[in-house]
């Protein structure tokens, strides 16, 4: 592991290229980091139909990091059925995605180092298309776990990645580019938990096609990446000259990441972002339901605190980017979170749609903590660290929340213990993102050379 920590990513052989690609000083670009002068050149060599297709294959790519999960969580009930899965069984199906992010996550940088980012990305995307086929036709719970853990672990080392692929491409516009994939990828979630059992009946009302269907927007996400493998390569073969490389390692110095008093900020507000996410996923419904509100009005709540994140995941990185400290954002998300579960705890019912709306804005801290990550660091190498790093940390404390949770409720028979925890846990998020969101860097914090 110690060795592990002191490479870079350019130096080894068979690896992507770096280099950044910021423009001049002074350059015109056409919006996306694009020169637009008409020539079709960039700076460092790739042409400008290259970085579109890589603002394509972002997109494609966020769009697919959410709907295996969503789209199981509509169709839970069937699918526990058909699967005849015990209580104990559908309680670990739904502990899987953190912990598959958590393991997988990891993997992330030396799969980097060694085949290159988009290599590893479109392998991502074929990992989740065969998944999302395999999982409702595999045979048994076992079956269904095993091709779930595979699409599970194609999203979360493309999840580690999509901040490096932002940082190398879109240096100069990293709050832009991480609001366009976090808006794709809000869509993506919604749109599979809406979707999905209207689909179903309308293709004839099995789970399994239901579930399936889903595989093809995996397959249309793999086309970009696999064009952009063979730009990359070529760039390896010949176009990224030794002198690049070198002048790469001198600027990617290596450092320990467990140094860094920041990445452990960043990687705990990870952590509880991802839990209220969770808790809010997976119990909200049930809240508004228990409190007299319709089952199809609380779906529809749901749906409303999910959509929030749309528009917000756009303009929050956005504005974040030009602050030194982002810590006020930080604390009026997290207000918001917090209204948001008083409002619960007093009046479920009567302001559904206000809590719905607020909750939704509070779950806005994911775009943040992305945007933060790719500006806790000044290099790529350091990028690709902070994001596993971070992700993979977050993830395993996410894990108990969703179940503690449950648990609570089961044993006090009501929701009003749960809800404290809930607003208990939001006061350490502001904590820790205030420290996360200081204007200083990784590499600063670590040391750069052991």
């Amino acid at each position: 592991m110690a060795d592990d920590e002191t490479r870079t990513l350019s130096p080894t052989p068979g690896s992507t290229p770096t280099a950044s690609i910021e423009a001049p000083a002074g350059a015109n670009t056409d919006g996306i980091g694009v020169p637009a002068d008409g020539t079709g050149a960039r700076a460092d060599g790739r042409s400008a139909w290259t970085t579109r297709l890589v603002l394509v294959g972002l997109v494609l790519a966020a769009i697919n990091l959410r709907p295996a999960i969503t789209s199981l969580g509509a169709l839970f009930e069937e699918v526990r059925d058909g699967l005849h899965m015990n209580g104990s069984v559908a309680g670990v199906l739904t502990s899987v995605p953190p912990l598959c992010f958590a393991v997988f996550g990891v993997m992330a940088p030396r799969l980097a180092r060694r085949f290159g980012p988009a290599v590893v990305v479109c392998a991502g995307m074929v990992a989740i298309a065969g998944g999302l086929l395999l999982r409702p036709f595999a045979g048994g719970t076992p079956g269904f776990l095993a091709a779930s853990a595979l699409a599970l672990m194609g999203i979360a080392v493309s999840n580690v990645l999509m901040p490096v692929i932002v940082k190398r491409y879109f240096p100069d516009r990293v709050g832009p580019m991480t609001g366009l994939y976090s808006m794709a990828l809000a869509l993506g979630t919604a749109l599979a938990a809406a979707a999905t059992v209207p689909m179903t009946d309308a293709l004839g009302g099995s789970w399994r096609t239901g579930l399936s269907v889903w595989a093809l927007l995996a397959v249309v996400a793999v086309l970009p990446w696999l064009l952009l493998v063979r730009d990359w390569s070529g760039e390896r073969d010949g176009r990224v000259s030794a002198a690049r490389r070198a002048s790469q390692a001198e600027e990617e110095p290596a450092f320990r990441i467990t140094r860094s008093r920041t990445a452990w900020a960043l990687a705990c507000f990870f952590g509880l972002q991802a839990t209220a996410a969770y808790i809010t996923m997976g119990w909200m419904p049930q809240i508004f339901r228990d409190a007299g509100v319709s089952a199809g009005t609380a779906g529809v709540l749901l749906a409303v605190t999910m959509v929030m994140g749309v528009p917000l995941a756009f303009v929050i990185p956005r504005v974040a980017t030009r602050m030194r400290n982002q810590g006020p954002i930080v604390a009026v998300l997290g207000a918001c979170g917090l209204a948001g579960y008083a409002g619960l705890y007093f009046a479920p019912a009567a302001g559904a749609w206000a809590w719905a709306l607020l909750l939704g804005i509070s779950n806005c801290a994911f775009p943040l903590a992305l945007t933060m990550i790719g500006m806790r660091s000044r290099t790529s190498t350091g990028v690709v660290r902070l994001s596993a790093f971070a992700q993979s940390t977050g993830y395993l404390i996410s894990i108990p929340g969703p179940t503690l949770v449950g648990a609570l409720y089961d044993r006090t028979g009501g929701w009003g213990l749960p809800i404290a925890l809930m607003a208990g846990l939001m006061v350490p998020q502001i904590l820790v993102g205030t420290l996360a969101g200081r204007d200083r860097t990784v590499e600063d914090e670590a040391g750069m050379r052991d």
